[in-house]
């Protein structure tokens, strides 16, 4: 039986075909993924498969409901989880739940839901402080509250460490009944090659549909495989590396944290945190959600002011002299923070003359060619699918050619092949002596650091190469490393 059958579909936005004539079927009880590149339509078929889009063409049937006719009447069977969460960060955890409770007509039980999510001891916390993957927690409670027939997940687990991803899972599978229906959009493949069925979209049309083992049974293999679907991967060297001078300096540690500490009241955010990042070293910063990496990065930016300690960049005290500390950086925020009513060129633009770059229409129109942003040039920052947001926000990072990247999660939510090219900039840049400190939940980009340090609570609990946090972890990869850490500093 099929939760979803749509014949020949098509979605435009003004000129630009987001789904093209596209066929395909659901399976009920199935948990199938959906995978594509960043703009492949992924996003456009969910919110078109619920009503909130309406087709050019074609017909569509969930759950034996027409979403364009009987909306209403489908949005009782249906759970969806948007990119956004689909939170009210001004309420509470508990409030969250009790309003989407409300609005779905449904009782529950929330102190069972609170325990099972593990948020019972922040049930009063507003939803907007919390880490990112305990509103993927919430924003999923919120989503299975009336036990839905069919639940539809945008990247639920973009930005989320890897305990929080497979907590996140386990969440799905033990709440949902076997007759429930999955539709799981995702950026990790990892995760892709445990669901039951996969889609591959490109422009915004299947390429693949079937069972992930048809491709391939373990994880290297299934990623090069949906690369090749994808149109493959051949990137060598950095168009903008290539703009880069050798950094000189006499500095051999070009970024320094000094003992960094940042209180709330009672509560460590970041506690005695010191390292040194030599020049051209790739230095990652790895860690669970809410273990305090951001604010590591803002207090080394200047963006938050430390408890206690301090951090030199270039050698300059970034407390003492901020600004001329900052001219040295390059910092991509976790959160994507750019102009959103500005357009991809006029960010740009701004930020090129916030530092004084010479040469900037050449230099921009390499940075938009570089980072395939001509489609979306004059579109506004914030309409931007998620992936080509961080395509721009590594373009406006690099547009002043600076010695030092501060780079906070670069790669949440870009697909696998803009992640490979992401870090053949990183690689090559850090080749020219351009120091870089990284943060990322994918850990297979852990094995490009020179060092890492493995943060949880606000505190270093370990440093070494990954083969040395491998070796200690006794585990044959990063993953496996990571997590076997972290639990054994909590005995």
């Amino acid at each position: 039986m099929q939760t979803v059958t749509i014949n020949n579909l098509t979605k435009k936005f003004n000129s630009t075909v987001a789904i093209d004539n596209l066929s395909l079927s659901i399976r009920k009880g199935k948990i199938t993924g959906l995978i594509g590149a960043d703009g492949a339509g992924k996003t456009t078929l969910l919110r078109t498969m619920i009503g909130l889009l309406l087709p050019n063409e074609g017909e569509i049937s969930v759950l034996g409901f027409n979403p364009v006719t009987q909306k209403d009447e489908l949005n009782e069977h249906i759970g969806y989880m948007p990119q956004k969460f689909g939170l009210y960060e001004d309420l509470t955890v508990l409030e969250n739940l009790k309003l989407y409770a409300d609005l779905k007509g449904v009782e529950h039980d929330f102190d069972k839901m609170l325990e099972f999510t593990t948020l019972a001891p922040f049930q009063d916390r507003l939803s907007g402080a919390l880490s990112g993957g305990m509103k993927q927690k919430l924003g999923l409670a919120c989503t299975l509250l009336g036990t839905p027939e069919f639940l539809l997940l945008d990247e639920p687990s973009v930005g989320v460490d890897p305990i929080s991803r497979k907590d996140l899972i386990k969440m799905v599978k033990e709440m949902i009944t076997p007759e429930t229906t999955v539709l799981w959009s995702t950026a990790y493949l990892d995760e892709a090659l445990n669901f039951d069925e996969i889609i591959v979209l490109d422009k915004g049309k299947s390429i693949f549909m079937g069972k992930p083992t048809d491709l391939a049974d373990n994880t290297k293999d299934f990623e090069n495989k949906v690369i090749e679907l994808m149109g493959g991967f051949n990137m060598e060297t950095s168009p903008i590396a290539q703009d880069y001078s050798e950094i000189q300096t006499d500095i051999e540690y070009t970024v320094v944290a000094d003992n960094l500490e940042k209180r709330y009241g009672d509560f460590y955010a970041v506690k005695n945190n010191s390292f040194k990042i030599k020049k051209g070293e790739i230095f990652g910063l790895l860690g669970p959600n809410g273990a305090g990496k951001s604010t590591s990065f803002k207090m080394m930016c200047g963006l938050a002011k430390p408890t206690s300690g301090t951090a030199r960049i270039m050698g300059i005290d970034i407390l003492k002299e901020p600004e001329k500390a900052r001219t040295n950086l390059g910092y991509m925020a976790q959160k994507f923070s750019l102009y959103g009513s500005m357009t991809v060129r006029q960010n740009l633009e701004f930020f090129a003359s916030v530092y004084g770059v010479k040469n900037t229409k050449e230099k921009i129109k390499k940075a938009i060619s570089t980072f395939n942003l001509e489609e979306y040039e004059n579109q506004p920052a914030e309409d931007l699918p998620l992936g080509f947001k961080q395509r721009l926000s590594m373009a406006c990072a690099l547009i002043h050619n600076p010695p030092i990247l501060f780079l906070d999660e670069p790669t949440s939510g870009v697909d696998i092949i803009v992640r490979k090219e992401f870090w053949v900039h990183i690689t090559s840049l850090a080749q020219k002596g351009v120091t870089v400190m990284v943060t990322t939940h994918f850990m297979d980009e852990a094995e490009y650091c020179d060092r890492i340090s493995l943060f949880y609570k606000g505190q270093t609990i370990a440093v070494g190469t990954p083969k040395e946090l491998k070796e200690k972890a006794n585990a044959d990869n990063m993953e496996d490393a990571f997590i076997t850490l972290i639990k054994e500093s909590e005995k």
